[in-house]
């Protein structure tokens, strides 16, 4: 079993974009070559060079823009000559309109910032081709509202009246803004995505060369295989695991989706709650600690908080999302009566960790030394080089010089299609801020909700739906932060808790169908519907909806650890009867009037009140002696909801 191909090739990846072909060809070698480069200046720019952060961006979005342009064709049928040729052209031209930058940005400081004519064309190129790279990477979406959020900053915002009238600005001034400044494309979320995020994929690159996918899988199947419903609880063990390493919901689902999903089904479970549960883990990835997926270090970025604060705060309410989804495969398994795994693995759970103890090594470095303040970049790169040093005491996977190369040409890869989507996502950033839009939408929320903030929630989470329908992961938590943050921090809530409650809404990218890219890999996996498949995930992923609100109400993100375990463990005990709730089973079946009984009891245990704990807790144990020992008095149709 190796599942290391198959995550080297999706890691980072959050779009269906049709790669070209480059195998065994001249190009595929420029390719991985350019690729290995491009490696190298982020860990040299990251590490030890005092570039600025404009030109860094600059070559940053050209690098990537002109590999972007060589692997994604236009259209689907990408491998036409004439496409290809055009392909190189443009992948030529986006690096020189990087390199103008470098290249005359002081001669426009020395015109006092008085743009000529040849900075607004190359600026203007360089907005196209971001766009357009945007398009073959990532899908129509983000374009479309570029090009909205631009032309409403030129044009018809001063077409329309009320609340959301902007005066409007000149072509010369918003490409100046959205080039030469760090206000647009080379801003926030382009700098977030040439050190954080490159930094930390190249890591997820060399850890999944040096074999530690394979080694998270044995351990999965070994520690849950023989408990009931076991391969489905391999999938929630064995994707929390990987979300240390990848943070992305598409490749945990074809790593460990391509192993547990079959297993889930010959134990019993149906394909589509089989491909549910393993898009649902798979989509806490980016919650779990310390990778988290590029969105927490737009959280770092944007709160100005530590990358250490936000990682230790999450953990907790990591481990509550993936009990939730456990408690679902658990109580499904005990009212389908599915098995456990057969023993495939003779190895004992001792021999998997002395065989793959060193796959630890490198996590720990990099957890240390972010606790240790080191920042994130700096860590990574130490990571890095702990990968390489620990495979040589592995007996299959030592890493050599091929291997090295291999991961640095695999991690830009990998990066392609996050990057180019996080530099567009300036482009509406910087219309946004321009425009002020964002204090408007901030007052539409409050006024909407009365300046209650459940009804505030409520109204984050369906325009987080809305986005989720159309947008990948981080660039849904973008537009959220932007717009809806400063509403939720007006009515009280702590800025951690705030952007913590978005980051969380923002995950249901990957199971909100009818787009929902992690699900469409699970349901190919498992042969069953891809909006069946999305459904199941969307009910199982229900801890999405619920965390936030504990975010808001309780003492789980700004609490001491004393309040934060209280939450904690009167949590998982409301969320394991809420999961019951839907599936129909708490310790056996369950009728309709029992389920009514027991939604309050999830919510008295996951009120964030010592009286509602101590009520809850008392009607729990009451049902436990009576689903126990008693049989019902009476028999009613019994259904599951997932």
């Amino acid at each position: 079993m190796d599942t290391t191909p198959e995550l080297e090739q999706e890691i980072g990846a959050e779009s269906e974009a049709t790669v070209r072909n480059l195998d065994n060809n001249v190009l595929g070698k420029v390719v991985y070559w350019l690729a290995i480069t491009i490696a190298i200046f982020h860990i040299w720019v990251n590490n030890f060079s005092l570039m600025s952060e404009l030109w860094r961006n600059a070559i940053h979005m050209g690098s990537l823009g002109a590999l972007g342009f060589l692997l994604y064709p236009g259209w689907k049928k990408g491998g036409l000559k004439f496409g290809l040729i055009m392909d190189i052209v443009l992948a030529i031209v986006v690096f020189t309109c990087s390199m103008y930058l470098v290249f005359f940005e002081d001669a426009l400081h020395a015109r006092n910032e008085v743009t000529i004519l040849p900075d607004l064309i190359f600026a203007g190129i360089t907005i196209v081709l971001v766009l357009e790279l945007a398009r073959r990477t990532a899908g129509p979406v983000i374009p479309i509202l570029g090009v909205t959020f631009m032309s409403y900053v030129l044009w018809w915002g001063s077409k329309i009246s009320g609340m959301f009238y902007f005066r409007g600005m000149t072509v010369p001034r918003v490409l100046y803004r959205m080039y030469f400044t760090d206000e647009g494309l080379f801003g926030l979320t382009a700098s977030i995505s040439s050190t954080f995020v490159f930094m930390f994929i190249l890591f997820a690159s060399f850890l999944l060369k040096s074999g530690g996918g394979d080694f998270i899988i044995n351990l999965a199947q070994k520690m849950t295989g023989r408990i009931k419903g076991g391969p489905g609880l391999v999938a929630v063990f064995g994707s929390g695991l990987m979300g240390t390493i990848s943070g992305s919901a598409v490749a945990n689902t074809v790593s460990t989706g391509s192993i547990t999903i079959p297993m889930m089904k010959k134990a019993g479970f149906d394909p589509d709650f089989a491909g549910g549960v393993e898009t649902a883990a798979s989509t806490g990835g980016q919650l779990m600690p310390p990778i988290m997926g590029a969105g927490a270090f737009i959280m770092a970025q944007w709160t100005g908080l530590p990358y250490s604060t936000i990682i230790g705060v999450a953990f907790l309410p990591a481990i509550m999302y993936f009990a939730t989804v456990g408690f679902f495969v658990y109580q499904e398994a005990n009212r389908k009566d599915v098995g456990h795994l057969e023993e495939t693995n003779s190895d004992s759970v001792g021999k998997i960790l002395r065989d793959g103890i060193h796959f630890m090594v490198p996590i720990g470095v990099l957890v240390g030394m972010l606790i240790a303040g080191y920042t994130p970049t700096y860590s990574a790169g130490f990571a890095i080089i702990a990968v390489v040093i620990s495979s040589w005491f592995s007996a299959n996977h030592k890493m050599y010089l091929k291997d090295v190369l291999d991961a640095l040409a695999q991690g830009t890869r990998n990066m392609v299609t996050t990057g180019i989507m996080l530099i567009a996502a300036g482009l509406i950033v910087g219309s946004i801020n321009l425009s002020g839009i964002s204090i408007v939408f901030s007052q539409v929320i409050v006024d909407l909700s009365g300046g209650i903030l459940i009804w505030a929630l409520i109204l984050i989470a369906l325009a987080s739906l809305l986005l989720g329908m159309g947008l990948p992961v981080t660039a849904a938590y973008i537009m959220l932060a932007v717009l809806a943050a400063p509403a939720l921090q007006s009515m009280g809530v702590s800025l951690l808790a705030a952007h913590m409650i978005i980051f969380w809404l923002s995950q249901d990218s990957n199971v909100t169908p009818p787009v929902c890219l992690a699900a469409y890999a699970a349901s190919g996996i498992a042969q069953a519907s891809p909006m069946r498949t999305g459904i199941a995930a969307w009910k199982i992923a229900k801890g999405l909806y619920v965390m936030p609100v504990l975010f808001a109400y309780s003492l789980l993100i700004d609490g001491t650890f004393i309040q934060q375990l209280d939450v904690f463990i009167f949590g998982l005990m409301g969320l394991f009867v809420f999961s019951a709730v839907f599936t129909g089973y708490l310790f056996r079946s369950l009728h309709m009037i029992e389920r009514i009984l027991l939604l309050s009891v999830a919510a008295l245990l996951l009120w964030p009140t010592f009286i509602a704990h101590i009520v809850g807790l008392i009607i729990l144990v009451a049902v436990y002696v009576y689903q126990t020992r008693f049989e019902p008095p009476f028999a009613l149709p019994q259904t599951s909801i997932t």
